[in-house]
């Protein structure tokens, strides 16, 4: 589990953008690949007081590409609905905080110049037409990962929903973890056991 999790945060680094609207899902992922390698590159970054100034940096733009909101609610399913307006929010925010705490230090520690490779694109038609689907690939060394994103505009913005890491998705994932805590639990009790492991 948490080699999957770690590469999908490495495959988002890699190939992250900021927030400027783009025409295309591609475009969206592609606008500042260089940006975001250049801040891991960077020698001023290099030294250990100065990783929490780098994290910040990139964590800042993956939240403004991801759609931590609708990746919340997705991961929780049907059971989204059993959380009022407080919960949702506050378990959004803890989700969001346990992802960014748990994997972006492992990935300022062992990026390695991958690179990614664009490999298709897949807009949905008609009343799905604001979803898309880019197929990419990370080439680490001799080993080739496919990654496909899924995005969705939102309001002119195409914005990351799912990321899936050789057919394996990153929101399933969640999904089934939390739905084994909600079916005999409440969303405070879910609330609680996020908050215990950002204190871990």
């Amino acid at each position: 589990m948490n080699k999957f999790l770690f590469l999908v945060f490495v495959c988002v680094v890699i190939a992250l953008p900021a927030p400027a609207p783009a025409a295309e899902p591609t475009d969206t992922l592609q606008v500042h690949i260089d940006e975001v390698v250049s801040i891991l590159k960077d020698p001023q970054y290099q030294t250990d007081a100065q990783k929490d100034q780098q994290r910040e940096k990139i964590w800042k733009i993956i939240h403004q590409i991801f759609d931590f909101e609708r990746i919340s609610k997705l991961s929780l399913g049907k059971y989204w609905k059993d959380f009022n307006p407080k919960q949702l929010k506050e378990f959004t925010d803890l989700f969001t905080d346990l992802l960014g705490d748990t994997y972006l230090k492992k990935i300022q520690g062992e990026y390695k110049n991958e690179k990614v490779n664009y490999l298709s694109q897949e807009i949905g038609s008609d009343s799905n037409s604001d979803k898309a689907q880019v197929k990419t690939e990370i080439v680490r060394e001799n080993v080739k990962i496919p990654v496909d994103y899924s995005l969705w505009n939102n309001k002119g913005v195409w914005r990351i929903y799912d990321v899936k890491i050789e057919g394996v998705s990153l929101v399933k994932n969640y999904r089934n973890q939390f739905q084994k805590i909600l079916l005999n639990k409440t969303p405070d009790n879910l609330i609680e056991k996020l908050k215990n492991k950002l204190e871990e």
